[in-house]
């Protein structure tokens, strides 16, 4: 991740054209399959519990998470049936446009990535649902006057988001450690990790970094490690045909037996019975 000043610096550079802004509430057994996203997009999680499975990784959605989604990301989100979602979100265009040395420079989306991609986490929620209060009210609003403002905001929205940033930095660098922990599992998970290995390489004792862990993600290191395992053994089952055995062993398990269990402990189902369910084809996941 950016450091606050990188992140702000990229930011500014960025014009932005806002496509859609809404506000929902979810029925307790809301879910939307896996898709292709088109547009970006975040989504400012403001009540209820669900998982939201971003390029076959979970993460936690609730109140102090705020998603950005990018074109091409794989998305499937889904409520807890006892806490059903609500949430704010904003679809935007952006260009990258600045001047240096006296030559204007435009960048289009797709010549520069969006700086901001998966979950973070925040604490000054009132200040980001008031400001995405206000862009929702403008948006069922017209006039020029009006559009600004609404861009006014977008801005001061992520303002307040690099501001939430920096001062979580400033609190102690626990919390980016955490993360870099969960960045290598994310890209390792097939290798054989440890707790006291990652809490190592947090600079932690294993029992703060497991709490801190499961305060920051929601999960604790080892489940999350796991359903990091699961959900990409998911993908590999739905949209390959390798056995079962390989499958397994690019997960990080060289016991397929063990394997099964894990997955079924998570899944409830067997791998194989979850393939003769999902199978599909990458054709069936190209809605936003």
């Amino acid at each position: 991740m950016l450091t606050p000043g990188e992140l702000a610096a990229r930011l500014n550079r960025l014009v932005f054209s806002i496509l859609l802004v809404g506000h929902q509430k979810g029925e307790s057994d809301w879910r939307q399959p896996p898709r292709q996203i088109r547009h970006h997009s975040f989504w400012l999680i403001v009540k209820g519990r669900g998982t939201f499975t971003i390029n076959g990784i979970r993460y936690p959605a609730e109140p102090g998470k705020v998603f950005f989604f990018n074109p091409g990301m794989i998305v499937e989100r889904q409520a807890d049936s006892d806490a059903p979602i609500e949430y704010y979100f904003v679809r935007f265009h952006y260009t990258e446009t600045y001047e240096e040395k006296e030559q204007w420079i435009t960048r289009s989306a797709a010549e520069s990535p969006f700086p901001l991609e998966g979950m973070y986490t925040v604490q000054n929620m009132p200040q980001l649902i008031y400001t995405v209060e206000q862009i929702d009210v403008l948006w069922r609003r017209r006039g020029h006057m009006t559009a600004m403002r609404r861009r006014i905001l977008l801005q001061e929205f992520f303002l307040h988001l690099v501001q939430d940033f920096r001062a979580q930095k400033n609190t102690g660098d626990t919390t980016s450690a955490i993360e870099t922990t969960q960045d290598h599992m994310s890209t390792h998970y097939q290798e054989p990790l440890t707790l006291d290995g990652l809490a190592q390489m947090a600079g932690l004792s294993a029992s703060h970094y497991s709490r801190l862990f499961k305060k920051l993600i929601g999960y604790s290191p080892i489940d999350y490690l796991t359903h990091l395992r699961v959900d990409r053994a998911k993908e590999l089952l739905v949209l390959s045909d390798y056995r079962l055995k390989s499958i397994a062993s690019s997960v990080g398990y060289s016991d397929e037996f063990y394997f099964s269990r894990i997955f079924k402990k998570i899944a409830g189902v067997s791998p194989r019975e979850y393939a003769k369910r999902h199978r599909v084809s990458m054709t069936d996941m190209t809605m936003d």
